[in-house]
């Protein structure tokens, strides 16, 4: 088709459905079966311009239409702006198996707050839960087990799954995920390495005191102590094969997604430089971030979002984002807590969305890195059972926070009253 022909089927479109308004029934149908007709190249040019809603209403117009403007490829561009909806800053897509439709849908509840509370588990002694989230599978550690559990989310309960770690004699501190193994740190001062697929668990003596913080890729180990020093291991060794003195409690690490440096976060009690990155290889120290840290400004999470993306938060109150191919020496964007509280935990979605943990009444905040303040927060835990939000990690649809003696579940796929 000649490029004059498609524009002049575009023009007996906009003409006629400028009908619809004087009641022309035939001129709605014979509008939408001309822009069908169009070469799919067009059509997509087309609809590159419209918004959400505009979309919407035309994917209402007949059935060819709906499956057309339901694909992912229509969607994708409005998908980039959302919040939560899976397209990630280099364009990745990590739900290809969910509609982008419905993602965005579902990123419009994220935005304005519309969400269900769900208490999935209680416990009555007060715990330090972690939790790390694989697919359909939630993993929660509670004293000195970690359970896996399948999420139903039809249901408000959880399903206990067979598989149960343990090991510890103290309590399980920290744990990660690979694709092969659960690796987990406890206040024994012992590394387990289980293995996902057989019942097998390596143990490492390693640290003096309670390992505090953990990070796995591809068969690296680092972890973080009381005992003022960060180790690193392979899932194969039994001895480290460093050890850092870092002079101040570890709190957090974080393994660059390029495995050639890691990153620390300590106390900043004796140390007032409390992150730095450090070489694999070398096991020096090439860079600290950040400077005039207050006393006790201790880093609490961190997260890599890319090779040069990374997000701090701790005491400070502040969720920090630091770009590596800049200055160390400032944070490129940062946000506060309004109620000055400490931040516990965090996750972002890869690419708009940031989501904060706080120290008291179990607050969880949702942040868009565009703006400056805080866009929701849900308080998760009553006034008379104050309580951290010890760990959260969320899916398309769901985030799950755990506090002392309880996990929630919030699910933004309905639009209920405010949770506040």
């Amino acid at each position: 088709m000649t490029s004059r022909r498609r524009y002049s089927y575009i023009f007996l479109f906009t003409r006629t459905f400028c009908c619809v308004d004087h009641g022309r029934c035939f001129a709605r149908c014979l509008a939408a079966m001309l822009f069908t007709q169009l070469p799919e190249d067009v059509l997509y040019h087309i609809l590159f311009h419209l918004d959400r809603t505009s979309l919407c209403r035309l994917s209402q117009v007949c059935k060819s239409m709906n499956r057309f403007v339901n694909r992912d490829a229509v969607w994708r561009r409005i998908a980039k702006g959302c919040l939560n909806s899976g397209i990630i800053w280099n364009g990745t897509d990590i739900y290809p198996n969910i509609p982008l439709k419905e993602r965005v849908k579902t990123a419009q509840n994220w935005y304005h707050g519309f969400c269900k509370n769900w208490t999935l588990l209680k416990w009555k002694t007060k715990l330090l839960p972690w939790l790390q989230l694989d697919g359909d599978v939630l993993y929660l550690s509670q004293a000195a087990k970690i359970g896996a559990y399948s999420l139903n989310h039809d249901s408000r309960r959880l399903q206990r799954i067979p598989e149960n770690y343990s090991g510890h004699k103290g309590d399980v501190c920290r744990f990660v995920l690979t694709d092969s193994h659960l690796i987990s740190a406890g206040s024994d001062g012992r590394i387990l390495v289980h293995s996902r697929r057989r019942n097998l668990s390596l143990g490492l003596m390693g640290h003096s005191q309670e390992v505090n913080c953990l990070d796995s890729k591809n068969g690296l180990i680092i972890s973080g102590s009381r005992d003022r020093t960060a180790r690193m291991w392979t899932l194969t060794s039994s001895s480290p094969l460093g050890t850092i003195p870092m002079f101040d409690r570890v709190w957090s690490v974080a393994i660059s997604p390029t495995q050639s440096s890691f990153v620390t976060g300590t106390a900043c009690c004796e140390n007032f430089y409390p992150l730095r990155i450090w070489d694999v290889e070398r096991l020096a120290c090439v860079c600290r971030l950040g400077s005039e840290f207050r006393r006790g400004a201790g880093v609490l999470d961190i997260v890599f979002e890319s090779p040069f993306q990374l997000f701090t938060c701790g005491y400070d109150t502040f969720v920090r984002q630091w770009d590596l191919r800049l200055s160390p020496q400032k944070c490129v964007m940062e946000w506060e807590e309004p109620h000055d509280s400490a931040l516990y935990c965090i996750q972002t979605d890869g690419n708009h969305m940031i989501a904060s943990g706080s120290s008291y009444y179990g607050v969880v905040r949702i942040w868009d890195k565009r703006q400056t303040k805080c866009l929701q927060f849900f308080q998760l835990s009553s006034d008379s059972l104050s309580s951290p939000i010890y760990c959260l990690r969320f899916s398309s649809s769901h985030l799950y926070a755990a506090v002392a003696t309880a996990l929630h579940s919030l699910d933004f796929r309905q639009q209920p009253a405010h949770i506040r």
